[in-house]
């Protein structure tokens, strides 16, 4: 008796956000600016992002202090933070 293997390619599902996440593919500098530096681009970038909310819940769930997650600054989540309590 021959056993077969067969490989199959993983679920997008299974793969994880970050796998999928836009930011992946582009310059990470972009994401994390100098203080006071646009954050214009990157922004830009989760606009488009399938895995956007994802991104952002792991943020505010592991309490991320620096560049931009889900599209919003270290501030923005702050202040998201604030007002969901």
């Amino acid at each position: 008796m021959r056993a077969e293997l067969f490989l199959l390619e993983p679920d997008a599902e299974e793969q994880g956000w970050q796998d999928r996440a836009l930011c992946a593919q582009t310059d990470p500098e972009a994401f994390f600016p100098e203080k006071g530096g646009s954050t214009r681009e990157a922004k830009k970038v989760c606009l488009t992002c399938e895995v956007r909310d994802d991104c952002l819940e792991s943020a505010l769930m592991n309490d991320e202090r620096f560049g931009i997650w889900g599209g919003l600054s270290e501030r923005e989540r702050r202040k998201l933070k604030k007002r969901a309590v």
